[in-house]
């Protein structure tokens, strides 16, 4: 009987609400009926992130695996598919599935060799840009969500938000955001998109030095990708420097990609006002130094 995290509980009602709550009480029968079903063994103490637990374990033939459990919506539906269609160059791979649940067995990396722990931030990003480098090469299976009506929709809710931000600064950025991804949502690319590479969803492995994990995949631009690596670990200064280096190894147009870096900021921002909470200061910061280029 494995015992839910109280931080991955906190999290999931926080965001999830009833469903959140049903899932986490759910998480102990279902975690013993995936060990069951697929043979396995747990082997460790189980991790966790925002959303998902993730435990040890090792396959009846004795390889290491993870059992990844987590709520199924709109954003993690995509990762198996997205993780068979990279099948490994790059990112974890997968070694089977749950439609139904979500549930996942994923091949073991290490956890205890994050890239946020050993690498510069600087060299971090170069590793998370030849990630998405490979990453972005993979055609975008049918049927994923797609940035284009995530960007429409994006440009609807605008108006109503900004009536909501009081201070005129912010308001202004949050407007240039939108401003900017009308500009370029009639051209929203056709790359698969990972969504939420950092530097603590990239693992050391033994097969690639790097490989990326946790993926919330999309079709899309891939300047819509950058913005996790200029804000985490976030500072100021390094936004213009992140963003340059970035965007050279992936040989992007610097305006397109600043577009759909306000995209993400735009992004964030609504959900945000529309939860009733004051807009991040990072994001901000990121707009103004993006803006200042």
């Amino acid at each position: 009987m494995i015992v839910v995290p109280p931080q991955l509980a906190a999290t999931q009602i926080k965001f999830n609400k009833e469903a959140g709550r049903a899932f986490v009480a759910a998480l102990p029968e279902l975690t013993a009926s995936f060990v069951d079903r697929w043979e396995l063994r747990i082997t460790g103490t189980p991790l966790h992130g925002v959303s998902a637990l993730v435990v040890p374990v090792d396959r009846a033939d004795g390889t290491p695996a993870m059992l990844k459990l987590q709520l199924r919506d709109h954003e993690s539906e995509g990762e198996p598919v997205a993780l068979r269609r990279w099948d490994g160059d790059g990112a974890v791979r997968l070694l089977d599935h749950d439609e139904p649940t979500g549930t996942m067995l994923l091949e073991r990396l290490d956890s205890s060799r994050m890239l946020s722990r050993v690498a510069d931030p600087q060299e971090g990003v170069l590793v998370i840009a030849r990630l998405l480098a490979r990453l972005h090469v993979a055609p975008a299976p049918a049927g994923m969500r797609r940035l284009d009506d995530i960007a429409r929709r994006m440009l609807q809710r605008t108006p109503a938000a900004l009536e909501r931000i009081p201070d005129p600064e912010s308001r202004r950025l949050v407007a240039d955001c939108a401003a900017a991804v009308r500009e370029v949502v009639d051209e929203p690319g056709d790359r698969l998109l990972h969504w939420d590479l950092h530097d603590e969803n990239v693992l050391a492995a033994d097969r690639a030095p790097w490989l990326a994990i946790d993926p919330k995949p999309l079709v899309g631009d891939p300047g819509f990708d950058l913005w996790p690596a200029l804000a985490n670990p976030f500072r100021a200064d390094d936004v213009l420097r992140r963003f340059d280096a970035m965007t050279e190894v992936l040989g992007l147009d610097r305006a397109r990609a600043r577009a759909w870096t306000y995209g993400r900021v735009l992004q964030n921002c609504l959900w945000e006002t529309e939860e009733g909470r004051p807009l991040d200061d990072t994001d901000l910061e990121i707009a103004r130094r993006l803006r200042r280029a």
